[in-house]
């Protein structure tokens, strides 16, 4: 059996707020530490006497929590403790090396925890930037904010309402009334539109540049980042796409810039759609590869280029591997 402590602060003691942090904490616990949730035993809260409006156990079952036992307890009043403090100990059946989660203001609680950074990591299509990014975040024991689902997301939302993605107008009114959530369960990411979990229908070739052109719509690109910001803001991330350390994180700790030549790039997308059963054509593939270079490369918004301050790494000739420990070394130079 392992135990995994974890805990988080809200802002004032309000049920919603309570739901939210709960959320937050168990599926940030849940990722870092690649839980299945018919792993977990049981959850055991405890809160601080400034709370009293709703349940921290009752959070987690309406969360989706709800296979294992839950507990709530209230903390005695201490003088100088931290306020509206959440803490969290879940019981696993197998035995890891668990990784604590401190959120918020709780991260003082923990400050060999607490140390945050984020990894912008940019690139066109098929540079291997999202291969690399999840790679990099499990192997830093850190969140990927794969951010390219989030454009494919609204993408898919316009095709479904049969609205011209190029036009900016249609696009924008269509967006005020969607609802782009990202979620995390098991150890992946989950992208959520109006509710419906769509991770795997926006990987489809149409989606994909849908995506690219809806992503030069400023009122588009603005809500996204937006998002983004939000979420790196809370927790040490890898986000890769293509103006992360430009646009979206331009202090981020860490910039890195992929490429490859048009070849290697069409050739690794190729291979990753054969695989998954699709039938395509090479050449009709590096036709539209070079078509999004362009897209994403002219946009008058954030487009397409390398930060000042980025590492340049072209994998053309490397092996997954090489490019994980190149970065890594990159990183460790920095510290």
């Amino acid at each position: 059996m392992t135990v995994i402590r974890g805990a988080t602060t809200i802002a004032e003691d309000q049920p919603e707020e309570i739901k939210k942090a709960v959320g937050e904490l168990l599926e940030q616990i849940e990722y870092r530490n690649q839980l299945k949730r018919d792993e977990i035993l049981s959850i055991v809260f405890s809160s601080t006497s400034d709370i009293h409006s709703f349940y921290p156990a009752k959070a987690a079952r309406e969360a989706g929590f709800a296979s294992c036992s839950l507990f709530s307890a209230q903390e005695p009043e201490i003088d100088g403790g931290l306020a509206l403090c959440i803490r969290v100990m879940l019981f696993i059946e197998k035995n890891i090396t668990p990784h604590h989660v401190y959120l918020h203001g709780a991260r003082v609680l923990r400050k060999d925890l607490a140390q945050k950074f984020n990894v912008a990591i940019d690139g066109p299509a098929g540079s291997g930037k999202s291969t690399i990014a999840k790679l990099l975040a499990h192997d830093q024991n850190i969140l990927y904010l794969d951010t390219g689902a989030m454009y494919r997301a609204c993408a898919l939302a316009a095709i479904r309402a049969g609205i011209d993605v190029s036009n900016e107008a249609q696009v924008c009114g269509l967006m005020r009334n969607v609802t782009l959530t990202v979620t995390y369960e098991n150890g992946a990411q989950h992208t959520l539109l109006n509710g419906e979990d769509v991770s795997e229908v926006i990987r489809d070739r149409e989606v994909s540049m849908a995506a690219s052109t809806i992503s030069k719509h400023e009122s588009v690109r603005m809500r996204m980042a937006e998002k983004q910001r939000e979420i790196a803001g809370k927790m040490s991330c890898v986000l890769d796409g293509r103006d992360i350390g430009t646009f979206v994180l331009p202090d981020a700790d860490f910039k890195f810039f992929l490429t490859a030549s048009p070849e290697v790039r069409a050739k690794r997308r190729y291979d990753e759609l054969v695989a998954k059963g699709n039938s395509v054509d090479f050449e009709d593939l590096k036709r539209e590869i070079a078509l999004r270079d362009e897209q994403d490369s002219t946009r008058a918004i954030a487009p397409l280029k390398k930060a000042d301050d980025a590492v340049l790494i072209d994998t053309s000739d490397m092996t997954i591997q090489q490019v994980l420990q190149t970065i890594k070394n990159k990183m460790q130079e920095k510290i």
